[in-house]
């Protein structure tokens, strides 16, 4: 009797797959490739307050850092970029920079091209040549894109969704993105943007947000916010969130930390950790869902300390940590990218992959902006690769509507970019509105994504715009 052969093993795919999914190792870059960072020690680089210390404001403070690994080229394009764009300060991380070029020594020939292309780079420091020179600011482009103040029932209390608020407990951050949706209120006042400020002591704004919320049962999913709360003193932000666990009504509680991307150091502080287990322990007698939602852009972020800080989190009894990212030209745009950072953030950190917004209209923003379009394709080719509830939905933040996944577009105007949105609720400032769940809502894509008689289009309309102003 014959014994029967193995069948011969299958023969190579002659089509790949659009995506290949291969496990990779989380590192962390070695700071000390970096000349001004060649001394620091590991303790010194986990200590929170030396991270604090030695954040990069400036070109001067960076070139200290780097030293000639960038030329002046780089460093005339950055300082040209604050004084005449930016709408945030400059003020970035060691942790961040360090996961700039990450494996390119500061003193190679390729670490000004290295850095200079990074995606990392783009978002967080920003230069001049990065701007979209034709259209820096989409003609319709706001400060306060969202409208978020105009909604705010006390100050620092955004309501725009029936059972949700948003509470901005503090108008500062570790470090600044150069998108952020904020810019009006977050950060110092630079150049070309003269800040709005929270003017309401922190114990008043903070009472005041209570008061309103025990005064509104309506309302049971609070996202705690700014600004960043790892820029509240952790023994004010603790009363805070012990306070706000004995209002009934409340049941969700979302903290917003980049920081534990930009700064894990904070969340790794035996205070914090201290202090939010005993926040969880009483979130879960109550039955009330803490969860830490973060904000990483793109997967050289997602280092072990990052997942050492996600852990400790979780540890602490924090329900979930999830990630809430920002869909940006030239950092994440691509399916490789998208994937490549969500599978670091599920399967080497434990941070839920939950949301990928696009990116929204303030002044400055249009080389970072993608199309309502190219939203969608990036929608779809994600899908089918991660699990259903691991895939991030890439939604479309509407002004005077909220999040609407992408392909909840009702129409879509290709030429002019311009597509039109509804909703099935009212916000705090349309209570008297019967319009309001009828009307469509616009949101626009970038001008450099359209035809060029959409360009036409658009300068017909600023030129109309000014006419009728200089009127």
């Amino acid at each position: 009797m014959t014994r029967p052969t193995a069948p011969p093993p299958p023969e190579p795919a002659s089509c790949p797959q659009p995506y290949d999914y291969r496990r990779r190792e989380i590192v962390e870059p070695d700071w000390r490739r970096l000349p001004g960072w060649h001394d620091v020690t590991a303790a010194q680089w986990h200590d929170v307050q030396w991270q604090r210390a030695h954040c990069v404001k400036n070109a001067r403070q960076l070139r200290a850092v780097v030293g000639d690994g960038l030329d002046d080229k780089f460093y005339d394009d950055l300082t040209e970029d604050q004084e005449h764009m930016a709408t945030m300060a400059m003020l970035i991380t060691p942790q961040m920079l360090n996961t700039i070029a990450p494996e390119t020594p500061a003193d190679s020939d390729g670490y000004h091209d290295a850095f200079y292309a990074d995606p990392v780079r783009r978002y967080m420091v920003p230069v001049r040549s990065d701007r979209d020179l034709r259209w820096p600011s989409h003609p319709l482009s706001s400060r306060d894109s969202l409208h978020e103040a105009e909604m705010w029932v006390v100050e620092g209390l955004t309501r725009r969704y029936p059972t949700k608020v948003l509470a901005e407990l503090v108008s500062t951050c570790p470090q600044y993105c150069g998108h952020c949706t904020r810019m009006d209120l977050v950060g110092g006042s630079t150049p070309s943007v003269d800040k709005q400020r929270l003017t309401l002591r922190p114990a008043d704004r903070q009472e005041a947000i209570l008061d309103h919320l025990r005064r509104t049962p309506g309302v049971r999913d609070v996202v705690v916010s700014g600004g960043d709360v790892a820029n509240v003193p952790w023994p004010r932000l603790e009363s805070f969130l012990l306070r706000l666990l004995e209002i009934d009504s409340v049941r969700d509680i979302r903290l917003a930390s980049k920081a534990l991307v930009g700064l894990p150091q904070h969340w790794l502080q035996p205070q914090v950790v201290s202090g939010l287990e005993n926040v969880a322990g009483v979130a879960a007698r109550r039955g009330v869902h803490l969860a830490v939602h973060t904000h990483a852009n793109h997967v050289q972020s997602v280092t072990p300390l990052v997942a050492e800080g996600a852990r400790a989190l979780l540890d602490a009894g924090v329900r979930d940590v999830r990630n809430q990212g920002v869909l940006m030209r030239g950092v994440n745009d691509s399916t490789a990218a998208l994937l490549d950072l969500c599978f670091a953030l599920q399967d080497e950190a434990g941070i839920l992959p939950y949301y990928f917004y696009m990116c929204d209209m303030v002044p400055g923003a249009e080389h970072w902006r993608t199309s309502l379009a190219e939203a969608q394709d990036l929608q779809h080719a994600i899908m089918g690769y991660l699990p259903g509830y691991a895939t991030p939905r890439i939604v479309c933040d509407v002004p005077y509507v909220g999040k609407r996944w992408v392909h909840q577009a009702v129409e879509y105007d290709r030429e002019r970019g311009i597509s039109y949105w509804t909703k099935n609720y009212r916000t705090a400032i349309e209570l008297d509105d019967p319009d309001a769940l009828t009307r469509r809502y616009p949101f626009h894509d970038p001008l450099s994504t359209l035809p060029e008689s959409g360009w036409r289009w658009w300068e017909r309309q600023v030129a109309a715009r000014e006419g009728q102003a200089c009127a």
